[in-house]
């Protein structure tokens, strides 16, 4: 990234809003050391330009490992292994270790943009071939650039995720009105138990965001992932919350816990997440010590709280475990898409993959019938 110019980058990628395409992003976790070829992600942007200007970029990744992509392939890579077919290395279009939605390739406006993708994917496709890549795959695909473009040679593979809805909400009281009476009463105490601990929540936006909360995120981010051993996603480092701090403040918003009596630098326990125009994503969740209900508050209510208060439209909490379903989020399929080059694997996947996203689909339709509200909004 550092070898593109970052107004050039910006101009491309504030169109479609999405903060984790954005140069200051994205050349963070480069310089950072964080995406390097050291860690398995070789940074291979593709950039297109019409005379001295960049008209169209996409960030990619030559990867030797699926580390940080949350797209769960194991099972064709033993099915490569079983058959002889080489499984890396592949080339990846994603924001790294970025379980949301939105990726898509970056091309100016008053373009043709169907045929400046064509000239794209023509490029990776003889790039992977010349260079022996088994595959190219994009991962949290944005599924109106999708559904905008054609086929490109690629098969969709759906995956279950999260996302919140604020259906023109005016208050909190208004989300604890959608719940099921139980349900209601359950999320009301664990609001009130940080009450009873002696907690405070306050939420920081852009430039109130303390930089002392920079350190103390990583340090908590990193206490949440040790606690996972081998199971943990600890990819990022303390100059990469460092950076980000200088660099892409004004895209990020904290929710703080305090103890009674305790300085705003030094909270108990942290949550980060990301915004644009209209929507928040979740990232990252720590604490200095153990408190009952301390995670559904910071990175649930009071989120929640306030995305009502400051009328954005949509939560993306990223992927997780079913428990958010209990706190309104709805299950929804996440697209990722992918090209193999062995005939082999490329005949394996397109055989058995709309059967395997039926059975996705099932299974979202499943877990959204379990949802404790009391009507349909």
């Amino acid at each position: 990234m550092a070898q593109i110019e970052q107004a050039a980058w910006d101009a491309l990628a504030m169109k479609p809003a999405w903060p984790f395409l954005q140069w200051a992003w994205l050349n963070q976790l480069e310089q950072s050391g964080c995406i390097v070829p050291e860690k398995g992600w070789n940074p291979c942007h593709l950039t297109v330009w019409q005379g001295e200007t960049l008209v169209a970029a996409a960030p990619l990744y030559i990867k030797m490992h699926n580390q940080g992509e949350f797209v769960f392939d194991n099972a064709w890579y033993e099915l490569a292994q079983k058959i002889g077919a080489a499984y890396y290395p592949k080339l990846v279009g994603m924001s790294p270790v970025t379980p949301v939605v939105g990726y898509r390739f970056l091309i100016a406006a008053g373009l043709d943009h169907s045929r400046i993708t064509r000239l794209m994917v023509d490029e990776i496709v003889r790039f992977c071939r010349t260079n022996k890549l088994a595959s190219f795959n994009m991962l949290f695909v944005d599924p109106d650039w999708r559904s905008g473009t054609f086929d490109m040679g690629m098969s969709a593979w759906y995956h279950q995720g999260f996302l919140w809805y604020n259906a023109d909400l005016k208050s909190f009281d208004d989300y604890l009105a959608v719940f099921k009476t139980n349900q209601r009463r359950n999320i009301k105490r664990e609001c009130k138990a940080m009450q009873t601990q002696g907690i405070t929540l306050k939420s920081f936006a852009g430039d109130q965001i303390p930089d002392a909360f920079f350190e103390r995120m990583y340090r908590y981010y990193a206490r949440t992932n040790d606690r996972y051993g081998i199971w943990g996603c600890k990819y990022l480092n303390e100059a990469f919350f460092s950076g980000i701090g200088e660099h892409f403040k004004r895209h990020l918003m904290f929710v703080g816990a305090f103890e009674k009596g305790s300085a705003v630098t030094n909270p108990v326990g942290l949550s980060m997440f990301v915004t644009n125009s209209d929507r928040l994503y979740g990232r990252y969740w720590g604490c200095r010590e153990d408190v009952n209900f301390l995670h559904f508050n910071t990175c649930f209510y009071k989120p929640i709280e306030w995305i009502v208060k400051n009328n954005f439209r949509y939560f993306d909490p990223g992927i997780g475990a079913a428990h958010k379903l209990r706190r309104g989020f709805r299950a929804v399929a996440n697209m990722s898409l992918h090209r193999f080059f062995d005939p082999r694997m490329d005949r394996f996947f397109n055989h058995y993959i709309d059967e395997i996203n039926d059975a996705e689909k099932k299974q979202i339709d499943l877990m959204n019938m379990h949802l404790p509200l009391a009507e349909e909004r």
